[in-house]
């Protein structure tokens, strides 16, 4: 009996303390902030993740990588290697070239819109629209006039008077098509030393009666003792990266 009325007091003692505090606390608050610095902040959020998203199409829509990866797969073929160097290492080595070729573009992209609109100093518009400007210049010197009239007709858009009125949906694709031209231009020059390589080698077996010997056993080696001398993947990068303008 003792030990329930002990129970009942502390209870009570407890009650008695706990209804002032109560009497005194706030209300919790779960409204959302719409300040706005707090919606900047999730608009540069949002964005942030949307480029990760579409980063890759736009490394191969609007920057030197697509021309120099053709470049590089071709070399491979053209040497008889189909799986040497391995795509990997192409692409961290196209990534790099790209980097290089494209550093003035970057550096002019993030001074004059990725910085400002960080800082909050630029709206979402107004950085599109600087970032556009150093790429759409990029893209404007190396597109032919042909390849740009073709797509203004395929979209059948109104003929431009202006380089400022022509649309980014028809410089892109008209930008790529000149790479993959570009690319394999250069892919056909890089091709013919090795052709005339698998041409000697053929003629030589055929004359000494060797017919069941294939060619590209005795062409490989013959191919890389010639392509290594001459340093030919330096000379083939620098041509590479001089080829932008």
């Amino acid at each position: 009996m003792r030990g329930r009325l002990a129970g009942y007091a502390l209870a009570a003692a407890f009650t008695a303390c706990a209804f002032p505090l109560a009497a005194h606390a706030q209300p919790a608050s779960f409204g959302i902030a719409s300040a706005p610095a707090d919606t900047a902040q999730a608009l540069r959020i949002v964005l942030g993740l949307t480029l990760l998203a579409v980063v890759p199409a736009l490394l191969v829509c609007v920057t030197s990588f697509l021309r120099i990866i053709i470049v590089l797969s071709m070399l491979r073929q053209a040497i008889g290697m189909p799986e040497t160097p391995p795509n990997p290492v192409l692409i961290g080595l196209a990534l790099f070239l790209t980097l290089f070729t494209m550093a003035p573009v970057l550096h002019t992209l993030n001074q004059g819109a990725l910085q400002p609109f960080m800082n909050g100093t630029l709206g979402m518009e107004g950085a599109y629209a600087k970032g556009m400007e150093p790429l759409r210049d990029f893209m404007m010197r190396q597109t032919r006039e042909q390849d740009l009239a073709l797509m203004i007709e395929l979209s059948k858009a109104p003929a431009p008077q202006t380089v400022a009125e022509v649309g980014n949906v028809q410089l892109v694709p008209a930008f790529m098509l000149s790479e993959l031209r570009a690319a394999f231009q250069i892919g056909f020059v890089l091709f013919l030393p090795f052709l005339l390589i698998d041409l000697v080698v053929s003629s030589v077996l055929m004359a000494l009666g060797m017919m069941m010997m294939p060619p590209t056993t005795v062409a490989l080696p013959l191919k890389i003792l010639m392509f290594i001398p001459v340093d030919g993947w330096s000379l083939v990068l620098k041509a590479l990266v001089g080829s932008f303008h």
